[in-house]
């Protein structure tokens, strides 16, 4: 055997190999959204937390896992039986994946202001339709499961929720907010958060799901709540975590490089190997 023989060969293990890992990888996110579809109740006491869209989540991870198993098997198939047709198609879905990455970047660039304006448009539609009809209450359950993680309440301040009709209550001096603003580390009673905002709430844990879905989770805007706006919160975690998210999209865009440089070196080498075979037969 040659020496670009044994290139070859070790290129198209490697590849099947590599592909093998995000099959199985895919396959695990696939059953982890299913899990989550199928019952919820399990997840919602593993994880802690129930106010986050379980619906929408599960869905966007078991198409991401197949979609990336279907995007493996074609590496793994294309490489491992030397297709030439099934190498070319699957790099030319990783170059249409980079190429949609490359182009999602530059327009988060050079259209940063009018993106953060789009965004802060959706967030306060979603504030002024809070719970206004609770059989379409996904946003608000993701707005809910972002104030709660990044420790805010509103877009700019507390004050957003003030002027919402779902949220007045008849005492027109007293304004109220979602749970999800409600400082639990601010009180010294550990109860007071449960007695003050959960009384409807089953027994998965003290921010599990109202039973019925008219129920609203409220504390008085003069209690412990988080003073600071989600847009502020946004850009500290955005600033903290940059070269995290940076080294990811590098990550990802290189292994996406890296692959569809060994599935065209592949692809363009077999005619070599096939002709080779073809004069000694």
């Amino acid at each position: 055997m040659s020496a670009q023989d044994s290139c070859l060969s070790l290129i198209k293990y490697l590849l099947f190999v590599f592909n093998l890992f995000f099959f199985v990888l895919g396959s695990l996110i696939f059953c982890f959204g299913i899990w989550i579809l199928i019952d919820k109740t399990s997840f919602v006491s593993f994880v802690g937390l129930s106010f986050m869209p379980l619906q929408i989540w599960s869905k966007a991870l078991a198409i991401s896992g197949i979609l990336t198993m279907g995007l493996a098997l074609l590496g793994c198939v294309g490489a491992l039986k030397e297709l030439r047709c099934l190498l070319g198609l699957y790099f030319g879905i990783l170059l249409l994946l980079f190429a949609m990455q490359i182009t999602l970047g530059i327009l988060i660039s050079t259209q940063r202001t009018r993106l953060e304006r789009r965004v802060k448009d959706i967030v306060m539609e979603t504030i002024q339709r809070y719970h206004a009809h609770p059989e379409e209450s996904a946003a608000e359950e993701s707005w809910d499961y972002v104030q709660f993680q990044l420790r805010c309440c509103g877009w700019n301040s507390p004050r957003d929720w003030f002027s919402i009709p779902s949220l007045s209550s008849n005492e027109s001096e007293v304004h109220r907010v979602p749970c999800s603003c409600y400082n639990s580390s601010a009180s010294n009673d550990s109860a007071v958060f449960e007695k003050l905002s959960f009384p409807h709430f089953s027994r998965l844990g003290p921010l599990a799901r109202p039973r019925h879905s008219t129920d609203l989770c409220l504390v008085p805007a003069n209690s412990d709540i988080y003073s600071e706006g989600c847009a502020r919160s946004l850009q500290k975690w955005l600033h903290n975590n940059l070269i995290s998210i940076v080294g990811i999209c590098l990550g990802v865009g290189l292994l996406e490089l890296s692959f569809m440089t060994l599935s065209i070196f592949l692809c363009r080498n077999l005619d070599q190997v096939y002709d080779r075979l073809a004069r000694y037969l």
